[in-house]
């Protein structure tokens, strides 16, 4: 039996009950989602789904992640509501390379993790998985292990195994429209040129599971707990005089009441020097070379190549010593002589991140 699998939370409880159902039957986990946005998402979900395997001694193949098909087949739906007919269609395009994939194979059957799934509608799964199969000449299988409590069943085994568990379905309209309807960002789209890795971006997300898996390799016991903090991201930014832009590197927590402000800068007090207005503040490439210990010769690698995150942080707070204080704080060649122009659209925001603990010294 050839099983499509969408993700480790429904996949790892699934493929236990089809094995009590199925003892004689040999399983193998077809992991085909190029619906799953962004990419970065998308290798998250499917590193949970090998540990999940290795763990059920399942063997697992990954099929092609042919986003620009998914995209083109769902053309024209972008603001269909979920269980509409954006999810047919996205359903219909995972079965069939299922299908095509355990005819290809020999299997005689297939079926999909997308069954256990609360947020799937059950009837709408098995219509169109067994029209598919149809056309294979194989069976599309659609046990409802929903019932009888399943659903429980499912989240307890998920919280056992401290599975990742992701919070939207993976498509990214079904994500635009949900962030929407819950008044947040869609954070888990930005990915700064720099390529600095974000708190609590899928990045930072990828980093923590590949380290618990190295933990859980070396037999070292650990946790994984939740925390509240306030987070950041920075949507754009540019620092004008006259009319040349001039480079500028903004530092993380640095927000503006409105997106843009001008004015001069009117003094200078160590190493910031302040503008005329909106709290805005500056410092110089030398200054932060100096506290953070680097040697940046202009402000565009500074740009293109930050030091992490948590870095900038303590260069901030060297800086401006509140914790409180969300300034906007940049980092220039030289400060400003002349009227100054900035754009800087940022938001901070209420968040939640999980933090891995290592219960043993190592």
């Amino acid at each position: 039996m050839l099983v499509h699998i969408c993700c480790a939370v429904d996949s790892h409880y699934f493929l236990q009950k089809l094995r009590e159902e199925y003892p004689d039957e040999p399983l193998t986990g077809f992991f085909y989602d190029p619906n799953i946005h962004p990419y970065s998402e998308y290798r998250l979900r499917l590193l949970e789904v090998e540990r999940s395997c290795r763990k059920l001694g399942i063997e697992l193949i990954e099929g092609d992640y042919d986003v620009e098909a998914w995209l083109e087949a769902v053309r024209g739906l972008e603001n269909e509501p979920e269980k509409g007919a954006r999810c047919g269609l996205c359903f219909d395009r995972r079965f069939e390379v299922s299908a095509a994939k355990a005819a290809e194979l020999g299997k005689k059957i297939f079926t999909s993790t997308l069954l256990t799934s609360p947020k799937k509608s059950l009837s709408q799964l098995e219509e169109e998985g067994r029209r598919i199969a149809e056309r294979y000449g194989i069976r599309f299988l659609a046990p409802d292990y929903r019932k009888a409590s399943g659903t429980q069943e499912q989240n307890r085994m998920a919280k056992e195994e401290r599975l990742y568990r992701q919070d939207y379905c993976g498509c990214l309209y079904a994500l635009g429209i949900q962030r929407n309807e819950q008044g947040r960002i869609v954070d888990e789209l930005f990915s700064p040129v720099s390529g600095q890795v974000q708190p609590e971006s899928i990045e930072e997300r990828i980093a923590l599971y590949e380290r618990r898996l190295e933990l859980e390799e070396r037999g070292i016991p650990y946790e994984i707990v939740k925390e509240r903090f306030l987070n950041w991201r920075l949507k754009q930014g540019r620092l004008r005089i006259g009319k040349e832009t001039v480079p500028a590197h903004i530092l993380p927590y640095s927000i503006l009441k409105r997106p843009f402000t001008r004015g001069r800068i009117e003094r200078t007090i160590g190493p910031l020097a302040y503008l005329n207005r909106d709290e805005v503040k500056f410092t110089t490439l030398e200054e932060y070379n100096r506290i953070a210990g680097t040697r940046y010769s202009h402000i565009s690698q500074l740009l293109f190549s930050p030091p992490p995150f948590e870095k900038e942080l303590e260069i901030r707070r060297e800086l401006i010593p509140s914790p409180y204080d969300l300034s906007a704080l940049l980092v220039v060649g030289e400060l400003p002589s002349r009227k100054l122009e900035l754009t800087l659209d940022a938001t901070v925001y209420e968040d939640v991140r999980e933090r891995l603990i290592p219960l043993t010294d190592y």
